[in-house]
């Protein structure tokens, strides 16, 4: 596949996650020079230095930010026609092959993916209140959609890596019925895990769902590593330095006091942005 054909595209909001996705955006410089870096950011003035990150302006629409990933998917297949969403606070350690073949495929290909009878499966006998919550505005979820819940034809998509590729127009559904399901999930108090919303959006648009092991990819995630350093597969002296750049960034040293008055302002806007969120519904069935 020529390298003009698709980009990588990420969500970048708030200052961690612009330091973050500016690392992100040199390790592209550097192993991947001929493809364009869409950023989605509040700030798109810090990225003017990258040579080839388009980064176009954006204000956090859902309660959490997680579902706006939607916005940067959409922005990256207005200009392209496949697009690999990675998010911003992780790394690229070696040149990206201009052989993806993987990427000629219409749909979805996810780095990790399981199927959603699997993720129900493990909801039972829970106790944990906030997975069972999520699991049962799965189901409402799909009979608002008026899905056949018949959840071995879902796919759960772990967000933090996957592609997608145009497919006839279902792309387009796809994300209009993210939109919906986004609405939904925080509405109903879920404002993680876009990941139902992702696998519930493409099953419903009928855009394909494919576990790939996104070979020419070579990736730093400090979760996985940490996996894959347990499993012996990676080394951690190998993979120090990465996890120290994240930590640096990703959890600076406060004070107590700092500590505190961070966790509060974000209380204090996560109740805000429910309330906004909420009242705007309402006007909106007005």
């Amino acid at each position: 596949m020529n390298q003009q054909q698709f980009c990588f595209c990420t969500l970048a909001l708030g200052k961690v996650y612009r330091a973050l996705a500016g690392l992100l955006a040199k390790d592209l410089e550097l192993y991947s020079p001929n493809t364009a870096f869409i950023i989605l950011t509040d700030c798109p003035q810090e990225f003017s230095k990258y040579p080839q990150v388009l980064a176009f302006q954006h204000q956090q629409q859902g309660v959490k930010c997680y579902h706006d990933k939607r916005f940067a998917i959409a922005k990256a297949l207005s200009l392209f026609n496949s697009c690999i969403f990675i998010d911003s606070d992780m790394r690229i350690l070696a040149p990206v092959s201009e052989e993806i073949e993987w990427l000629l495929e219409p749909g979805i290909s996810a780095r990790a993916c399981m199927d959603m009878s699997k993720k129900f499966a493990k909801a039972l006998g829970t106790t944990n209140k906030k997975f069972a919550r999520e699991i049962e505005v799965i189901k409402e979820a799909a009979q608002f959609l008026n899905l056949d819940p018949e959840w071995e034809n879902v796919t759960f998509v772990h967000e933090y890596l996957f592609s997608v590729t145009k497919s006839t127009g279902k792309e387009i559904e796809f994300l209009e019925t993210w939109s919906i399901l986004a609405k939904y999930f925080e509405l109903n108090g879920v404002y993680e895990g876009e990941g139902n919303a992702i696998g519930l959006a493409a099953y419903k648009a009928g855009l394909p769902v494919r576990w790939s092991q996104m070979s020419g990819i070579s990736f730093f995630n400090n979760k996985t590593e940490l996996i894959k350093i347990q499993k012996g597969q990676s080394n951690m002296d190998e993979m120090l330095t990465y996890f120290e750049e994240h930590e640096r960034i990703a959890h600076p040293k406060r004070s107590i006091l700092g500590k505190i008055v961070l966790k509060l302002s974000k209380a204090i806007m996560h109740l805000y942005r429910a309330i906004k969120y909420r009242v705007e519904w309402q006007e909106e069935k007005l």
